[in-house]
């Protein structure tokens, strides 16, 4: 692998960097399985805390959701950061990263977080890690098989092995398939570039992409492209945030010329290791790709 997309991949981001808890997460296992179950154990995602101890919690795998206060909500919107969500962590329960943490204790939030604290440990190792935004078809939304839903995991560079390994950590104790979330095989995650070629060319129909706002179709693809060039820039961007094209509003009124951009995005990112520096040209130049919507901005 080329010396810059290691080095690029080592780099910290505004949400992955552990500012003074970098020591802590540098204690924490080598082993990473080890470090991903620790980290899946300190989370409750929110339609585990919405559907209690039922579906895939009815073994209480995720903890006993009775235990929960009632006034609990999700916190997506208040813990963005890797120093945030570890400062609450530490709040609840001191001890920090532990396997027994109460159902009360641990934080509600999404796989975008779960994605966010796993790259903050492994860079912090010294591990060449990234954030990806795509879509999981391995997951039962009551259609398996008939929708891939939004998704974000992982993918650390093994140098021993000299590739990517992809790997599902908030995922990994629901999955459907037989397959180890700590390296998921090629082409069972639905990455954002393919799918939208593959939309754009009519290969795939756009409602079989899925997003749990609810929507489905060409603009949830389109919202997951985005997010994932934010994360191949180090720049892991929370879900109320989207470039303006993403906007339902702007999105209706795309033409041939937008498409035209947002297609060369796509094909860029199918291989963004070998297009890193196009990517970054177009991370330091496009303002319509880089500049965010959403929330106060």
């Amino acid at each position: 692998m080329d010396k810059e997309v290691i080095n690029h991949y080592l780099e910290f981001g505004i949400y992955t960097n552990p500012g003074f808890y970098r020591e802590a997460l540098e204690a924490l296992s080598d082993d990473i399985k080890a470090t991903g179950n620790l980290v899946r154990s300190s989370f409750i995602h929110r339609t585990t805390l919405a559907i209690g101890n039922t579906g895939t919690n009815e073994d209480l795998r995720f903890g006993d959701m009775n235990q929960m206060p009632w006034y609990r909500q999700p916190e997506d919107d208040v813990l963005v950061t890797t120093p945030a969500m570890l400062a609450e962590l530490y709040r609840r329960d001191s001890r920090g990263f532990i396997e027994d943490r109460a159902p009360e204790n641990k934080l509600v939030l999404t796989c975008r977080y779960v994605a966010v604290l796993m790259a903050s440990i492994l860079k912090s190792k010294g591990i060449p890690t990234r954030v990806r935004a795509g879509h999981a078809p391995y997951f039962d939304m009551g259609e398996l098989g008939k929708v891939s839903t939004d998704h974000w995991i992982n993918q650390y560079w093994d140098s021993e092995k000299n590739h990517w390994i992809t790997i599902d950590v908030d995922g990994s104790w629901s999955l459907n398939e037989k397959f180890n979330p700590y390296d998921i095989p090629d082409n069972a995650f639905d990455f954002a570039a393919d799918a939208w070629i593959k939309v754009r060319s009519g290969d795939v129909d756009p409602d079989y992409f899925y997003n749990a706002k609810p929507e489905r179709g060409t603009i949830v693809v389109l919202w997951s492209l985005f997010y994932d060039f934010h994360c191949l820039m180090n720049n892991e961007i929370p879900y109320i945030h989207i470039p303006k094209y993403g906007r339902y509003d702007t999105f209706k009124t795309l033409g041939d010329t937008e498409y035209a951009k947002i297609d060369r995005l796509a094909e860029l990112m199918v291989k963004p290791d070998d297009n890193l520096q196009e990517l970054k040209q177009v991370w330091e130049a496009d303002r319509d790709f880089r500049l965010l919507t959403g929330g106060l901005l």
